[in-house]
């Protein structure tokens, strides 16, 4: 579980990256689950965003992939939300605040 300042730096990072996934009409697969944990394998942190013909809300899509890939949902702004996953052999985000 993320504290708030850990929530808080992530998304200062998150707020220069693009998104990379899209969920759109066809929903959240599972070969859509299977790219989006290696995406997070690679770079820990990911923006995703649903379209509007997507039967999904941002929220709803969230946290249907969080628990299906194990990461964590960070931050959700209108159709936009950003998950997380430590990748705890080569970790790529470094000075992450500590939790108590």
């Amino acid at each position: 579980m993320l504290t708030s300042k850990q929530r808080a730096y992530l998304r200062g990072i998150a707020s220069t990256y693009e998104t990379i996934f899209q969920i759109g009409k066809g929903g959240v697969s599972e070969a859509m689950c299977k790219d989006i944990k290696d995406a997070l394998r690679k770079r820990e942190l990911i923006k995703l965003r649903v379209l509007e013909n997507s039967g999904y809300t941002a929220r709803e899509a969230a946290d249907e992939i969080s628990a299906a890939t194990g990461s964590e949902v960070v931050q959700v702004i209108g159709s936009k939300f950003v998950l997380f996953k430590r990748n705890p052999k080569e970790p790529v985000i470094e000075n992450i605040p500590k939790a108590k």
